[in-house]
C-alpha cells in the first residue's frame, strides 16, 4: 500500500470496517490498521462517549499483548499512536470467550441474574446453592457467547453445543480453553498486585493465514473485563453493595436505574459518570502499567494523521 494519511484512508471508504467502539482498514502486506475511538458499547449498542477511553484500552491491550507472549500468540505487530494499532489480519473464530470467576453481572448473558432466578446449569456447568451475588465461583468457568454473525451476537453457547455443530474443532477448542484459563490467571494475578480484582473477562481468538492460534481485538481493558477495587470489596459485600467498579458496569447499572433495558435509544447520563468513568479507566490503566498517562496535546485526528503518515511511509 503507498504511504497514506488516516485522512486518505479516511476519505477511501473501500475495505473499511466501522464497529461500534474501533474503526478499521486493511493494509498490504497482511495487516490490518485499528483506530480506537471514545465511544463506549453497552447492550450491544452505543451508549456515550467516556474521554481518553480509546486511548486507554488501545495501550493497555498492547502492554498485555507484550506480556502474554508466553502464552498465546497475538495480533499485534505496532502501536505508531496512542490510538492505533496496526496488527496482523486474522480470521475472527464465531465463538467469545468468557472467563468468569465471580458470580456477577446485569445483562443476559451474565451469570448472576439468572443464579437469583433460580437456574443453576448454566453455559453447561452446575453451579452449586448458596453462592452469594458477587462472591466467588467454585473455579473459574469458561462461559461462551457466539460472535455477531447473522444477527446472532452474545447468545449463550455451552461447549458442547459449540463442538457438535462444528463451531470449532475439538482439538483447537481444547487449546483455547486451557490458553483462556492460563490467561486468565495471569490476568488475575497482575491485577492483584495493582490492587484489584479480575472478576472476569473477554477473549476473542482468531487464526492468521497458516492456522496458528492468535489472542486477538483487545486484552484485559475495562471494556473487556470488570474489574473491582481490591481494598474496599470485603466491605462492600458484606453491606450488600455492589463493588467498586473500574469499568464500564457502572455505566451500565445506572442505566438500568433509569429503568433501560437496551430498547430504543438510551438516556442521557449526567456528565459526571462519563468523567468518573474516564478517571477510573485511567486510574486502572497507571495502576495496572505502573506508567503515567499522557494524552495527546494534538487533537486526536491531527496526531494520529501525522503519526501515521510516518508509520505507513
Amino acid at each position: 500500500m503507498p504511504a497514506k494519511t488516516l485522512q486518505t484512508i479516511t476519505l477511501d471508504l473501500r475495505g473499511r470496517s466501522s464497529g461500534k467502539v474501533r474503526e478499521s482498514w486493511p493494509l498490504a502486506g497482511g495487516r490490518r490498521l485499528f483506530v480506537t475511538t471514545d465511544r463506549l458499547s453497552a447492550f450491544d449498542k452505543v451508549i456515550g462517549v467516556v474521554p481518553h477511553k480509546g486511548q486507554v484500552l488501545n495501550q493497555l491491550a498492547a502492554w498485555w499483548f507484550h506480556r502474554t507472549t508466553d502464552l498465546v500468540a497475538n495480533h499485534l505487530i505496532d502501536v505508531p499512536d496512542p490510538n492505533v494499532t496496526i496488527a496482523v489480519e486474522a480470521r475472527p473464530l464465531p465463538v467469545e470467550v468468557v472467563v468468569r470467576a465471580r458470580l456477577t453481572g446485569s445483562t443476559s448473558t451474565a451469570l448472576l441474574p439468572h443464579y437469583l432466578a433460580g437456574e443453576r446449569e448454566l453455559y453447561g456447568h452446575r453451579l452449586p446453592d448458596g453462592l452469594q451475588p458477587h462472591g466467588l465461583l467454585p473455579e473459574p468457568i469458561i462461559t461462551p457467547t457466539t460472535k455477531a454473525a447473522a444477527g446472532n451476537h452474545d447468545e449463550p453457547i455451552t461447549e458442547t453445543q459449540i463442538l457438535d455443530s462444528g463451531l470449532v474443532q475439538p482439538g483447537l477448542w481444547s487449546e483455547i480453553s486451557k490458553t483462556a484459563l492460563a490467561l486468565f490467571q495471569r490476568g488475575q494475578e497482575v491485577a492483584a498486585q495493582a490492587g484489584f480484582v479480575l472478576a472476569d473477562t473477554k477473549y476473542e481468538f482468531g487464526l492468521d493465514p497458516s492456522g496458528q492460534l492468535l489472542l486477538i481485538d483487545e486484552v484485559h481493558t475495562p471494556d473487556s473485563s470488570r474489574y473491582w477495587a481490591a481494598d474496599t470489596l470485603d466491605a462492600r459485600l458484606a453491606a450488600g453493595e455492589a463493588p467498586d467498579g473500574y469499568d464500564k458496569e457502572p455505566v451500565r447499572l445506572a442505566l438500568l436505574d433509569c429503568g433501560y433495558d437496551g430498547q430504543g435509544d438510551p438516556p442521557v447520563l449526567a456528565n459526571r459518570v462519563w468523567q468518573q468513568t474516564s478517571e477510573r479507566y485511567v486510574h486502572l490503566f497507571e495502576q495496572i502499567t505502573g506508567t503515567a498517562f499522557e494524552p495527546g496535546a494534538q487533537p486526536a485526528a491531527e496526531r494520529i494523521q501525522a503519526n501515521l503518515a510516518e508509520a505507513l511511509s
